[in-house]
């Protein structure tokens, strides 16, 4: 079992100032694979002091200088990616493959991604024409605390660090408690890159210690936050006492609508898509609305292809899907699965309990429901799990209908091979982002929702301009240098 009690501070691994011990948990057999320390408010107030220390000279270091460090993160990822996928699997459960070839890559991805975004900042440019003298300046926000999740941990970490660094900002990362290893080894590739002591630090806790600490501290400026929407609530109100700036991607219930006309591995795709990382994400298209002519066909198929998923631990190469993060995760997987057969949904696939042959591992049948109603709770709550509803529409209008009536809006799906409906549909779901036909966003575009999926703008220029705030100058003499 790996011990890992100390945390990342002013550029050194230090000490807890109170130990206090939590073991993580391989979600593959249910043993302990680490300990860690969760830190309390000394830990905290020295991870946030020397971020303040460090954030007059990290700012005023040049954009390229910044570019430089940061990228340098990539060779260290380069170096141990193995190992970091290894990490990431035995932690939260990813299958080895899926965490090679999904889970960590996601790293150098959005890096990559930022660096070649941050080319194009303009850090003072003028108003224009119309007002002489007047100039904009982009500035970095300050000290800012990183709280991360662990269903996409790296992703999340990338999502937030990188662009934070790389805007002039120093930063104070709270990881998961239940995902916490990914999260150091990113601190070690970030001091062998030779990022500065205090531009990035680690302290591990849970969300009652150390992320309402960072979230009500005086001296951190922003919180950039990744969870449930009931702890970004909690988040949001904490940190209205000192004003922060405060930006959440929260949960979904995304809306997969499924038209007659769809190509013929619509079906196949939307199953997979679900199941990914064994339904624990938050853009999962967990409600596949189906057009009534193909409503059978759908049901049938998609059944098939769950009953078909095989289920093995993480540490296992192949395609089959993991273990949930936990024992309390799965617990309430299971109550959901019970509730949609209370409320009367038709269970086609999977269903509750272990799957044959497992006694311990907290692993979940891939499960579908058909004829589910809108307004079941299954229909309206996030799962987070490998549980899919279908649901019939009559008509492109009653399926708009069906999709909006959320309290989310983080991602919609839609298939269909006429354009011009899927161009209304785009606009007409009421979302962050909607992908097309099976085809991802773009390098480069941001992940984030609207209403209770929260407003983050993650990814690209967007997911830079997070970290800065603009400043108006007027009298600015730009032949003055």
């Amino acid at each position: 079992m790996l011990t890992k009690r100390d945390f990342y501070i002013n550029g050194a691994w230090i000490a807890p100032a109170k130990p206090r011990d939590y073991q993580v948990i391989n979600p593959s057999n249910e043993e302990p694979c680490a300990v860690i320390s969760l830190g309390d408010q000394s830990d905290t107030d020295r991870a946030v002091a020397a971020a303040k220390a460090a954030l007059p000279a990290w700012r005023a270091t040049p954009p390229a200088e910044r570019a430089r460090l940061v990228a340098a993160i990539l060779d260290q990822y380069e170096a141990r990616k193995q190992e970091f996928a290894e990490v990431i699997a035995m932690e939260m459960g990813a299958p080895i493959d899926f965490a090679l070839e999904e889970q960590a890559p996601c790293l150098p991805w959005h890096t990559t991604n930022f660096l070649r975004a941050f080319e194009h900042i303009e850090w003072i440019r003028p108003l224009g024409d119309r007002a002489p003298g007047a100039a904009i300046a982009l500035e970095p926000i300050g000290v800012v605390g990183l709280i991360t999740p662990w269903n996409w941990p790296v992703n999340q970490i990338a999502l937030k660090a990188i662009p934070a660094m790389l805007a002039g900002c120093t930063c104070v990362l709270k990881p998961s408690e239940e995902a916490p290893l990914d999260a150091m080894m990113f601190a070690e590739f970030c001091h062998a890159a030779g990022i500065p002591a205090g531009v990035f630090n680690l302290v591990n806790g849970d969300g009652a210690g150390v992320g309402s600490q960072l979230s009500s501290h005086p001296d951190v400026e922003m919180i950039s936050f990744t969870g449930s929407t009931r702890a970004g609530r909690a988040i949001s109100k904490t940190a209205a006492e000192t004003l922060k700036r405060v930006t959440l991607e929260l949960g979904g219930k995304g809306a997969n609508l499924l038209f007659a006309d769809a190509r013929p591995d619509a079906v196949r795709w939307s199953v997979a898509r679900m199941m990914e990382n064994t339904g624990q994400s938050c853009n999962a298209p967990s409600r596949l609305l189906v057009e009534r002519p193909v409503y059978d066909r759908v049901v049938a198929e998609a059944a098939e292809l769950a009953n078909a998923i095989s289920v093995g631990p993480a540490d296992q190469p192949g395609p089959h899907i993991g273990p949930v993060v936990n024992k309390r995760q799965w617990d309430q997987i299971q109550a959901y699965i019970r509730k949609g057969i209370e409320e009367g949904a038709r269970l086609v696939a999977g269903g509750p309990d272990l799957p044959e042959g497992f006694n311990r591992g907290f692993y979940v049948k891939p499960t579908v429901f058909a004829d589910v109603k809108p307004g079941m709770t299954i229909e309206r709550e996030e799962i987070f799990g490998p549980v899919m509803a279908i649901i019939p529409f009559d008509s492109e209008e009653e399926a708009v209908a069906i999709a909006n009536d959320t309290p989310y809006g983080l991602t919609n799906y839609v298939q269909t091979e006429d354009q011009s409906r899927a161009n209304r549909l785009g606009r007409a779901l009421v979302s962050g982002m909607v992908e097309m036909n099976g085809k991802s966003r773009g390098a480069g575009v941001f992940f984030g929702g609207v209403k209770q999926s929260g407003r983050a703008r993650e990814g690209g220029i967007w997911g830079l301009e997070e970290f800065l705030e603009p400043k108006a100058i007027s009298g600015y003499d730009f032949s003055a240098g």
